[in-house]
This record gives C-alpha cells, sequence and structure tokens, in this order.
C-alpha cells in the first residue's frame, strides 16, 4: 500500500494568525514570484505554484507547507473556506483582477493561486513498499500527458512516479492541472538521468517492463505479463517511444494491440491501460 498524506489530527485555527497584505503594483515582490512560478516550465527557486480553489484546497488538506495565497478582489469569497482548511499561519496576498490576471497563467482565472514547496522523495521512499509499481517517464515531453499518467498511477495504485531527465516537469503549471491534484499526494522523483534511474530500480529488486509499439510482435500484450511483483514500467517519448537501448534493457516489453489504420496511442492512454491491467492482477490475489 502506497503511504498516504499527511493529514494534521487537530487545526490551530491558522486563519486567525494568517499575516494579511494587500498588492496595489504589478512591481510588487511577491506578484512577481508568483508570475515567474505559475508560468515556470520547472520550479522555480524550490517553491511550485498553483492556480485554482480546488487544487489550492488539495494543496492544504495534503499537508504541504503554503508559503502564501494569492486572491484577487472577486475571489474573495473563496478565501474564508480555504483559510478554515489551514493549520499553520500562512501569508494572504490581497490584489486586484486586474493584476492577478497579469500573473495567472489560465484563460478564465478563478482568482486563487497558492505558493508552496513540494515534499521531497527519494527512490527509496517509491520502493519501500510491499510489491512497489512505479511508472518511469522517459522523454514524455507533454506536461498534459505526464499530469494525466500521475493522475492514473495514483488512481491504479502505483507507488511512485519517476519523470527522468528529458521528460516535462511533473510540477510544471500544466502537469499539475491535469493530473487534479495527484501530483501533490503520489511520490515523485524527477531530473534523474534515465540509466541511474534504471539501476537502481533493478538494485532494488524491481522487474523492469517497457511500453513498446502495438506493432512490435516481440512484445506481450499487458495480461500476459505477471505484474504482480515489484515492477517498473518505461513509458517513451510521445513520437518517438523508448530507445532501442532502453527497451533492450527491460525483462519484457509491453504493447496494446490497437486496431488498424491506427500504428500508436497516446503516451497517457497506454500507460493507464497497463497500470489498469496491473491493479487488476493486485487485485485479484488479495
Amino acid at each position: 500500500m502506497r503511504t498516504q498524506p499527511w493529514r494534521p489530527a487537530a487545526r490551530p485555527h491558522a486563519a486567525h494568525l494568517s499575516q494579511s497584505a494587500k498588492i496595489t503594483s504589478r512591481e510588487n515582490h511577491w506578484l512577481k514570484t508568483f508570475r515567474a512560478a505559475l508560468h515556470a516550465s520547472r520550479p522555480e527557486g524550490g517553491f511550485i505554484a498553483l492556480e485554482g480553489v480546488r487544487l489550492v484546497s488539495e494543496a492544504i488538506r495534503s499537508g504541504l507547507e503554503i508559503e502564501a495565497i494569492l486572491a484577487s478582489d472577486s475571489a474573495e469569497r473563496y478565501l474564508a473556506p480555504l483559510q478554515a482548511e489551514l493549520d499553520r499561519p500562512t501569508l494572504i496576498l490581497r490584489t486586484t483582477d486586474k493584476l492577478f490576471d497579469s500573473v495567472a497563467a489560465t484563460e478564465t482565472p478563478q482568482g486563487i493561486a497558492a505558493l508552496l514547496r513540494p515534499r521531497g522523495f527519494s527512490l527509496e521512499s517509491l520502493v519501500a513498499v510491499p510489491d512497489p509499481l512505479v511508472i518511469v517517464l522517459v522523454g514524455v515531453q507533454d506536461p498534459g500527458n505526464v499530469g494525466t499518467i500521475l493522475r492514473s498511477a495514483e488512481a491504479l495504485g502505483a507507488s511512485g512516479v519517476i519523470a527522468t531527465r528529458g521528460s516535462a516537469h511533473p510540477y510544471s503549471p500544466k502537469s499539475l492541472r491535469a493530473s487534479a491534484g495527484s501530483a501533490l499526494r503520489l511520490p515523485i522523483l524527477s531530473e534523474l538521468a534515465t540509466p541511474i534511474a534504471l539501476t537502481q530500480l533493478r538494485v532494488s529488486g524491481l522487474k523492469i517492463f517497457a511500453a513498446s509499439s502495438p506493432r512490435d510482435s516481440a512484445a506481450h500484450r499487458p495480461d500476459e505479463i505477471d505484474l504482480r511483483g515489484p515492477a517498473a514500467i518505461l513509458i517513451g517519448n510521445e513520437g518517438a517511444g523508448l530507445s532501442p537501448e532502453v527497451e533492450r534493457s527491460a525483462d519484457a516489453r509491453i504493447r496494446i494491440q490497437v486496431a488498424e489504420p491506427v500504428d500508436s496511442l497516446n503516451a497517457a492512454i497506454a500507460a493507464s491501460l497497463i497500470l489498469y491491467e496491473a491493479a487488476r492482477q493486485r487485485r485479484a490475489v488479495r
């Protein structure tokens, strides 16, 4: 079983302890920090930024360290419920709708954003569960695909995700939105070199399976592979897939059969189908 996110036993009414400030200048330091973080492809200065009431609420409930919450005038109605969920003093920043829109990364901003520090994980923490199931993203470049895979990984019982160098960052704003909050709870490692990740997974006793082309006649269907034990599933680049070298390093290759004339599947769909089969097999032995 994957470790559940920490949640506080009691809340010390942090809403009454939080500091509050009004931002009226576009050149304000906090506004610049939010703008940079909300548009960055990777975390800036150790922070990640979330936009939208649902994601900010998910971050609070997951026990993450919220550095600051930014709210526009029209989003004032969302603040009280969010502050009621806080378990520690948090800086509350208010600003005009126009200034909030100038930092937002979405087309129709809700007027709520948060700056926070993600949890740190090690590879050991990803595999320190019975029969770990780890998804390894190798050159998956679309942040929407990365976020969708994170969502499926959490929903279908994966113990963690590794996004190797060259993949879109799991904590980029687009990945975070596509994950619907899963990126805030799921153990994630990023920026790890692929050979190092594979070596460490193998040393940890995981079998390595590579998602291959539907036309790979030497690959197996997911239901033909035993996915009940410690396993890592490699998902490759949207266009090029996995390199021959990475495929050769795997214990077996997996393909999803598709009808003609389709010759490939979206990376997130392929990952989700394999994860579903792994979850089915693992439920069957409980």
